[in-house]
C-alpha cells in the first residue's frame, strides 16, 4: 500500500489551507486518479455516495494539542458539508484521533477498531499512533491520517468513503492556523504554538509522532488570537508538548511570544491566557519574565510543571535533563514572585530501576509543596522506546507506590482559607452534575457556582462559601462584567435618607427597609447588607440603628441574582431562615421577599379576601333560595 501523496496526483485542493473561518462548503473538485494497490477494504458501492452528505462520529483521545487537531478536522469535514454525530451506529464513518502516551488509551483505540471492523463502517485513524507506529496490526485495512496533515482530512475520508485504502503521513510544513474549526467550547481556544519538542525521554513514544520542534511565527500566532477574540473566545489555552521549548528552532523565546499575545488581549479581562505544560529545562532560562507574564491580569496564575521523579538518579535515567534542586527553583521562584501562584505537576510510578529510597524522594517532594494538581501514573512500557528495554519494577510494587503516592496527594487540603474570600473567575464550562457552571479564579481554582446558563462566557464576582478537595463553591455577589444590571423593583419608594456621595453610600432605615440615592439594590438582614463587602462603615451618632455604608452597587444585584438562581425549595428555606429584605431605590422602590407586606401587597391580599366573601356569599344566598323553595 502506496502513501497517499504517490496514489493521488495534484497534491490538496485549491483553498484547502487557508479556508476562511466562515467557510461552509467549496465547489466540486474535480476527481484524480487513484491507484490502489491492494482490493478496496470498504464495499465499492459507497463510492456512489455523493461527497459531503455523510455523517462522522469523532472520538478523540489524548492532550490539549489532540483536541485542538479534532476542532480542525471537525471544522474542515463540517466545510465540505459533512455533518458530525454523537451517535457511532448511524454515521457513515468514524474518526478516531489516538494518543499513544500510555497503554490504556491505545488499547481503547484498539476497542474501537475492532468494534467499527465489526459493524462494517468505513475508519479512518489519526493522531499519535499511526504517526509513531506505522506498522501496527490494529492499522491494517484501515485509511490514517499524521498528525500534521490534519488538514488534508477531507480528502482521507473521501477517498475512504469510495472504498479505499489510504494513508497520509508524510509531514510537510505545519497546518494552517487560520483553518475552520469547531470547537468542543466555543469559548475556549485551544491554540498549539508548537510541535515537537527537543528532548529525548527514554519513555516517551510521543517524540517519535510529533517529531522534533517545529514553532509558528510570532505573528502568525498573534493573528489567531485577534481573530478568536472577535469571536467571542474568553480563554485560550496555549498548548504544545513543550511550551518552554517554544521558538528555539526559529530564533525567538517564549517571554517574546507571551508579551505579544498579552498586548492584544481585551483590557476589560474579558478574555484569559492559560500557559500550558512547560518542562523546567528551558523555563529555567526564562523564569523571572514569565512570572512577570503570569501576574498580569488577563493571565491565569498557573502553570503546568511536569517534574516525574523526586530522584535524581531516576530522572537521569528518564534523561529529563534537569534535577530536583531544578525543579524546586522553578516552583520556588514562580511561587514567590506570582501572587496566588498554583502549579501543577506529573509523576510516574515505578520507572525502571526506581529504588523504595527513590520512590520515598518523590513523596517528600509532593509532601514539602502539596501541589493541588498532581497527575499520577503508573509506569508504561512504550514499544520502541529505550525505557522498554530496562528491568522493570514489579506491576505489584508499581501499583502498590501509586496508591501510597494517591493517598498522600488526597490527603491535601489546598484551598483551605479560600472560605470567604472575594474573587473574580471566568465562566466556560457546565459541571457533570448539570446543577452548577464551572468558572476558574486567576490561579485557575475550580469554583462552581448555581447560574443560569446565560452566564456561560463571562466573568463575575463571587464569594467563596465552602471548598472540597478538587473545587471550591462560590456564591455570585456581583453582575456578569460588561452587563447592564437589571432593575428587580416595581413598587412606590416608601423613604429616602442616604446622603448624596460619589462613593455608592447606603443608609438602612430600619432593619426591613433601606433606601439610597446611589445604589440599585441590595439585601437585608437585621439591618445589615447582605453580600456585599463594605469599604467603609460609619455610625450616625443620632441613630442607634442605621449605619452608613459604602460598596460596590454590582455586589448587591449578584446578591439577588445568586438567591433567585437556587431551587425553589432551597429559595424558600434560605428566605425563611434569614428573613431577608429586597429593597430597591434604582426606580425609587422597595419590595419586601419575607417579611411585613406592603401596601401593594395588603390590595391584593384583601382583594383576594374581598372575592373569598363574594363567593362564600353568593354560595349562601343559592343555598337559602334553594330550600326556601
Amino acid at each position: 500500500m502506496e502513501d497517499i501523496e504517490d496514489v493521488v496526483a495534484g497534491g490538496p485542493p485549491p483553498g484547502l489551507m487557508r479556508l476562511p473561518i466562515t467557510t461552509v462548503g467549496l465547489k466540486p473538485r474535480k476527481a484524480r486518479p487513484l491507484k490502489i494497490s491492494k482490493p478496496p477494504s470498504i464495499p465499492s458501492t459507497r463510492a456512489t455516495h455523493i461527497p459531503g452528505t455523510q455523517s462522522i462520529y469523532m472520538k478523540t483521545f489524548g492532550c490539549s494539542h489532540n483536541q485542538s487537531d479534532s476542532e480542525y478536522m471537525a471544522g474542515l469535514l463540517s466545510a465540505f458539508g459533512y455533518s458530525l454525530t454523537e451517535n457511532p451506529e448511524e454515521a457513515d464513518l468514524w474518526l478516531i484521533n489516538t494518543c499513544t502516551v500510555k497503554s490504556p488509551s491505545q488499547s481503547a483505540m484498539d476497542t474501537l477498531i475492532l468494534k467499527c471492523k465489526a459493524l462494517g463502517k468505513p475508519l479512518v485513524v489519526a493522531g499519535c499512533v499511526p504517526q509513531g507506529s506505522q506498522n501496527l496490526k490494529e492499522l491494517e485495512g484501515v485509511s490514517v491520517i499524521g498528525v500534521q496533515q490534519i488538514d488534508r482530512v477531507v480528502e482521507v475520508v473521501e477517498e475512504t468513503l469510495k472504498g479505499h485504502e489510504v494513508r497520509l503521513l508524510r509531514r510537510s510544513s505545519l497546518p494552517a492556523l487560520d483553518l475552520p474549526k469547531m470547537r468542543k467550547n466555543k469559548f475556549i481556544e485551544i491554540l498549539p504554538i508548537n510541535v515537537g519538542c527537543l528532548g529525548a525521554c527514554t519513555y516517551c513514544k510521543t517524540k517519535h509522532a510529533r517529531g522534533h520542534l517545529g514553532s509558528y511565527s510570532v505573528e502568525n500566532l498573534v493573528n489567531r488570537v485577534k481573530s478568536v477574540i472577535l469571536e467571542g473566545v474568553r480563554e485560550i489555552w496555549l498548548s504544545s508538548e513543550d511550551t518552554g521549548a517554544y521558538g528555539r528552532d526559529i530564533g525567538v523565546n517564549l517571554p517574546t511570544l507571551l508579551n505579544a499575545l498579552v498586548a492584544e488581549l481585551p483590557p476589560d479581562r474579558s478574555t484569559m491566557l492559560r500557559i500550558g505544560m512547560t518542562n523546567p529545562p528551558f523555563i529555567l532560562e526564562d523564569l523571572e519574565e514569565i512570572a512577570k507574564v503570569l501576574c498580569h491580569p488577563c493571565v491565569y496564575s498557573f502553570l503546568h510543571v511536569p517534574v516525574q521523579s523526586g530522584s535524581d538518579p531516576v530522572l537521569d535515567a528518564m534523561n529529563r535533563e534537569y534535577t530536583v534542586n531544578d525543579f524546586k527553583k522553578v516552583v520556588d521562584t514562580l511561587m514567590q514572585l506570582v501572587p496566588d501562584m498554583q502549579i501543577a505537576t506529573d509523576i510516574i510510578c515505578g520507572f525502571p530501576g526506581e529504588t523504595d529510597e527513590d520512590f520515598l524522594q518523590t513523596m517528600n517532594l509532593i509532601q514539602e509543596y502539596k501541589f493541588p494538581h498532581v497527575h499520577i501514573s503508573q509506569f508504561y512500557p512504550r514499544p520502541g522506546t529505550p525505557a522498554a528495554r530496562m528491568k522493570k519494577v514489579p506491576s505489584h510494587v508499581v501499583k502498590q507506590r501509586s496508591r501510597e503516592l494517591t493517598t498522600l496527594f488526597e490527603s491535601f487540603e489546598p484551598y483551605r482559607g479560600m472560605e470567604g474570600r472575594i474573587e473574580r473567575i471566568w465562566v466556560t464550562e457546565t459541571a457533570t452534575d448539570g446543577l452548577h457552571l464551572v468558572g476558574h479564579t486567576k490561579g485557575y481554582v475550580q469554583v462552581l457556582v448555581v447560574a443560569p446558563d446565560s452566564m456561560l462566557g463571562t466573568s463575575v464576582d463571587v464569594k467563596i462559601t465552602s471548598v472540597g478537595r478538587w473545587s471550591v463553591f462560590g456564591d455570585i455577589i456581583g453582575t456578569p462584567y460588561g452587563r447592564e444590571e437589571m432593575s428587580l423593583c416595581s413598587l412606590p419608594f416608601v423613604d429616602s435618607t442616604c446622603k448624596n456621595s460619589t462613593e455608592k453610600d447606603v443608609r438602612l432605615a430600619t432593619p426591613e427597609k433601606f433606601a439610597c440615592e446611589s445604589c440599585n439594590c441590595g439585601l437585608v438582614e437585621n439591618g445589615n447588607i447582605q453580600g456585599i463587602s463594605p469599604m467603609s462603615v460609619a455610625t450616625e451618632s443620632n441613630t442607634s440603628n442605621e449605619n452608613v455604608h459604602s460598596c460596590n452597587c454590582k455586589t448587591f444585584m449578584g446578591s439577588i441574582n445568586n438567591l433567585l438562581f437556587r431551587k425553589q425549595k432551597d429559595q424558600t428555606s434560605l428566605i425563611q431562615n434569614l428573613g431577608y429584605t429586597l429593597a430597591c431605590n434604582k426606580q425609587k422602590d422597595v419590595v419586601s421577599l419575607p417579611g411585613k407586606l406592603s401596601s401593594l401587597d395588603w390590595v391584593l391580599v384583601s382583594g383576594a379576601l374581598l372575592s373569598l366573601f363574594a363567593i362564600v356569599a353568593v354560595l349562601v344566598q343559592l343555598t337559602f333560595e334553594k330550600g326556601s323553595k
